[in-house]
């Protein structure tokens, strides 16, 4: 067997590539070699096991655990994370006070997962707004200089309790303490503003971004863009999008699904086809999204819009996506146009896709109905 250190770091490269049979073997040979003493290979399968769901099996590695060596706070956290990850308040608060009981010292970790336990519980649990700002409280005196990510987490914490003010003065404190700010934390910020509904704050703090930063971060760009898809300010949205493409910054799928969803939600029907056929060319494979296919043909039904169901369809065949549920949404556009579609069954034979009850039923339907002047052209 090899040395310890060469047992941790392939654990470790175990854990990281999550390869659980390969960590669960490696701990037995290690623990025949006496190298468990220390928390951390224990710490590492809690997050294995914790990132794969198994939460059943945390409890008995931190059992196994205290037999041979003494929790840290990274141990203690990763409990809480479990409990976390199960909505377990009281279990939570039992973690909380066996880590006071073995006089570990909590970091802004253990307050910032408990924060987030609480605020998650606030809407089934009377007092846990309360206890949330305790802990919140706790966080912020365990955060400084050398823990900077902290205050991104403080930003995010308050601005889900709605404290728009608290958001503010530790922005403010962020300023004091660093001469400059990261796009990370420009994002969380403007993420935070953007949450609490602040628009004029969002645009404000964009602009200061864009003045200071030469990254042209579209993740941060893309923020603006929600505030005004949010609002409705769809030509506004536009604008700043060609502004983007005219700085030659590359927009990629996010930024293309924004404007498509907005126009969407103004059932602007040739606008938002326009920006699906950018967004689905902007990827390689398109991962199809089934909520946002069926609002689109619900829209493009309610407008009997026989046109857009037919570019649609277009759109969808070229992405590789089709399927009975699709034919029978765009059958039903036609029947509620009042018109009959052509070649249906042959293109759906050319799809390989098969016919159900329900599009049989259709195209008897649409069959009594007069010929469309559409059909067939696009398709």
């Amino acid at each position: 067997m090899r040395g310890q250190p060469t047992c941790t770091a392939l654990l470790h490269a175990y854990v990281q590539n999550n390869l659980a049979d390969k960590a669960e073997a490696l701990m037995l040979k290690m623990s025949e070699c006496g190298f468990l003493r220390s928390p951390m290979p224990y710490n590492r399968m809690m997050s294995l096991y914790i990132s794969n769901g198994k939460l059943d099996k945390v409890p008995k590695i931190f059992e196994e655990l205290k037999v041979n060596t003494s929790p840290d706070v990274t141990t203690f956290n990763l409990l809480l994370t479990a409990c976390a990850s199960e909505n377990d308040i009281e279990t939570a608060e039992r973690v909380l006070l066996q880590l006071k009981k073995a006089k570990v010292e909590p970091d802004w970790v253990t307050y910032s997962t408990l924060t987030n336990l609480y605020i998650r519980s606030a809407s089934v649990k009377d007092d846990c707004l309360e206890k949330a700002a305790s802990t919140l409280k706790e966080m912020e005196k365990r955060t400084s200089r050398d823990t900077r990510v902290a205050y991104s987490s403080l930003l995010s914490l308050h601005a889900n309790m709605g404290n728009v003010d608290e958001v503010n003065r530790v922005w403010k404190k962020m300023q004091g303490c660093f001469r400059k700010m990261s796009d990370n934390e420009y994002f969380c910020m403007i993420s935070s503003l953007l949450k609490l509904g602040d628009f004029a704050g969002v645009e404000n703090l964009y602009r200061e971004w864009e003045s200071v930063s030469g990254t042209n971060d579209v993740r941060i760009s893309n923020l603006l863009l929600t505030s005004y898809v949010d609002q409705g300010q769809m030509e506004m949205a536009e604008s700043f999008s060609n502004q983007l493409v005219e700085k030659g910054v590359c927009l990629l799928y996010p930024t293309w699904e924004l404007l498509t969803r907005g126009y969407l939600k103004k059932k602007d029907v040739k606008k938002f086809l326009y920006y699906f056929r950018k967004a689905i060319s902007s990827v390689n494979k398109w991962i199809p999204d089934p909520m946002l296919v069926q609002e689109a043909f619900t829209v493009i039904q309610e407008q009997a819009h026989i046109e857009g169901a037919e570019q649609l369809l277009v759109i969808l065949r070229d992405a590789e996506h089709v399927n009975t549920n699709i034919y029978n949404m765009f059958l039903k556009t036609y029947a509620a146009a009042g018109k009959m579609p052509l070649i249906v069954a042959e293109r759906m034979k050319k799809d390989n896709i098969q016919l159900d009850e329900e599009t049989h039923r259709l195209l008897d339907l649409t069959s009594k109905m007069c010929v469309s002047d559409v059909s067939g052209i696009l398709s």
